[in-house]
């Protein structure tokens, strides 16, 4: 699947960061360290350039407006994109977020021709049962829709992380509803890496 020398940037919001500009790789704490560190043990003889984007807070709005910068000049082989979670809190309407998505990527894939990973939002509430999380779900819908117009890959962070939540007892994902400690880091790289074909 991943040649030799090819770059995957991952862009999105505090759940990508992981605090990236603290990082001397400027990878940070997160999934993107846990797949980047996975993908360079099990590929010793591919080199890959793995560029964590992120940036906490953001929104697929704050996304387009450095897209040219972080995305498109860094001419990435493959884009992985998770976004959403702001949107729903920020009230950036489905449509505009529906809209904004399949403009971005459709300039990314006329200039750069890349591969893309679409990633479903994780979560904003650790009790499957209390309504929060079906706030999430236009945008989730979205993320669907557009992998399939897009023959993207799509990583369904959201579902998996739901049937994980009803399936456990007493453990967590993260620190504050939100945002993941090392487990819900380590969860959203698993299922990055299955979508992707790299484990089973």
């Amino acid at each position: 699947m991943f040649k030799e020398g090819q770059r995957i940037v991952f862009i999105g919001d505090s759940i990508t960061d992981c605090g990236r500009k603290d990082d001397p790789e400027g990878i940070g704490s997160g999934y993107v360290r846990i797949v980047n560190d996975y993908l360079s043990l099990m590929l010793p003889d591919v080199t890959l350039r793995v560029e964590n984007r992120g940036v906490s807070g953001e929104t697929i709005l704050d996304l387009k407006a450095r897209w040219q910068e972080d995305v498109v000049a860094l001419k990435p082989d493959w884009l992985s994109v998770s976004i959403g979670i702001n949107d729903e809190w920020k009230q950036v309407g489905p449509e505009r977020y529906r809209d904004t998505y399949r403009k971005l990527l459709r300039e990314t894939i006329g200039q750069c021709g890349s591969s893309l990973v679409l990633m479903e939002t994780t979560i904003i509430s650790e009790n499957p049962d209390d309504g929060s999380n079906e706030r999430l779900q236009p945008y989730n819908r979205i993320v669907r829709e557009v992998a399939e117009e897009f023959g993207a890959i799509l990583v369904r962070q959201n579902e998996l992380f739901q049937r994980y939540l009803r399936a456990q007892r007493g453990k967590t994902l993260t620190y504050d509803q939100v945002h993941m400690n090392s487990a819900g880091n380590l969860l959203i790289a698993l299922n990055w890496l299955r979508a992707c074909g790299i484990i089973s």
